[in-house]
């Protein structure tokens, strides 16, 4: 049986894997594995940093997310949506709508012949 030497399958004889060999098998990017050493499970020796595949995958193991139904997914973010989020889309909506309307007839403005003033007439039919 044919079998690669440490060097070759790019582990080294503690049988250890560095940053970019572990960023490749999550399929990650270095950076994104260096913001989350705090939650992986890793050796420092010195200024490296060194991780074994068996804690690596034990680590995934147990972060391993159960998918959720997308109905109950909906309902937990809407119940989470404050009200004063919705009060602003129908606001936004409203003068959106007001916009095209180009200012014509609305229930919320009245009806378009109706004039506002005082609301008297002078005794010579004037307003």
């Amino acid at each position: 049986m044919f079998r690669l030497s440490t060097k070759e399958s790019g582990m080294d004889s503690s049988g250890l894997l560095t940053v970019d060999q572990i960023a490749e098998y999550l399929n990650i990017k270095a950076s994104t594995l260096y913001s989350k050493l705090s939650e992986i499970p890793h050796f420092k020796i010195g200024r490296l940093i060194r991780f074994r595949r068996e804690d690596i995958n034990s680590w995934l193991e147990g972060n391993k997310v159960a998918p959720v139904a997308p109905e109950r997914a909906a309902k937990r973010i809407l119940r989470r949506t404050p009200t004063s989020r919705n009060e602003d889309i129908k606001r936004i909506i409203r003068k959106t709508i007001d916009q095209a309307k180009g200012g014509k007839y609305n229930s919320d403005n009245g009806k378009p012949d109706q004039v506002r003033g005082l609301g008297k007439e002078v005794k010579d039919g004037t307003l």
